[in-house]
């Protein structure tokens, strides 16, 4: 086996200035950053996250060798289309709420520690969800978390963080349904009721390890069901979840595959990421090796 290429020294920083952390954040990381020995061929504050996805394509369009996106799950998960099969490397600053692909990977949650990952760190090539030719980082979901992400006030994310999903998504529980899901993995077809779906190509959902069998570079993807027609087999999965019981798994049942179509009586949006991007019918599959990340050194 070859040593794999060092990490650039050269890139191009895009922070989502609408994050949680990301006004506050920028000026500091782009001189942290600078000092710690990479050249920031140029340094963007997206205070309209619907340019940031233009900003990314231009940046590796360009010929950046890496792009450092700082923000949150949705702001990862929508530059990530953009380094598929491309000569640039993935950098990432954790400055959302949840930010789930951060810990699937291993990188600091703390703003000087994603510095350092980068700076110290080794490329690892890993694998992307996609539905229905949308590329997304970590995990998708449908049910009650594209309701809540939807939804949630965006000052009770700021004061409380990721709790603040918690907290909405008892509120969104009150009026939420059970619904069937059908998963057809092109050899047999399984059908269960549901109270949440998981499409998982890393182990963290809203910042708690919830898929605990995906992986990034497993070469397949995992959905994950919660299945059970009452309100309180959701809301006690997700506090075992949270408090790592033995028990938390007794409700949830995993289909894994390369490719896997899903539907949903009713139809239902999807949630990738923590943005309601897509609807049930859907086809999700894995694109292995898609893209090369910067992780710290020991993992």
């Amino acid at each position: 086996m070859y040593p794999s290429k060092p990490v650039p020294r050269e890139a191009v920083l895009v922070v989502n200035a609408h994050s949680r952390k990301g006004q506050a954040l920028f000026r500091e990381a782009r001189a942290k950053i600078e000092a710690a020995g990479v050249k920031l061929i140029a340094a963007h504050a997206v205070k309209d996250p619907a340019q940031l996805h233009k900003i990314v394509q231009d940046a590796v369009a360009s010929g950046a060798p890496m792009v450092i996106v700082g923000g949150g799950d949705g702001s990862l998960s929508s530059s990530v289309d953009f380094l598929v099969d491309r000569d640039c490397v993935f950098a990432l600053l954790p400055l959302g709420t949840a930010n789930s692909f951060a810990r699937t990977l291993g990188i600091p949650l703390e703003l000087d520690g994603a510095i350092e990952t980068i700076v110290s760190g080794r490329r690892r090539r890993i694998d992307l969800g996609v539905i229905d030719g949308d590329y997304f980082a970590n995990t998708a979901a449908m049910g009650l978390s594209p309701l809540v992400g939807d939804s949630v006030p965006h000052k009770l994310k700021k004061y409380l963080g990721r709790f603040a999903y918690l907290v909405w998504g008892a509120w969104c529980l009150l009026w939420f349904r059970p619904f069937r899901l059908t998963v057809d993995d092109g050899r047999s077809t399984h059908e269960v009721v549901a109270l949440e779906v998981r499409i998982a190509n890393g182990r963290f959902v809203g910042g708690v390890e919830v898929v605990e069998d995906a992986t990034v570079d497993s070469g397949d993807i995992v959905v994950q069901a919660v299945v059970g027609h009452a309100r309180r087999i959701l809301i006690w999965n997700w506090l075992a979840m949270l408090a790592r019981l033995p028990t938390r798994r007794e409700n949830t049942r995993d289909f894994r595959g390369r490719k896997l179509r899903i539907t949903t009586h009713p139809p239902l949006a999807i949630s990738i990421d923590g943005e309601v991007c897509g609807k049930t019918p859907a086809t999700v599959e894995i694109a292995a090796r898609a893209i090369e990340v910067v992780v710290p050194a020991d993992l």
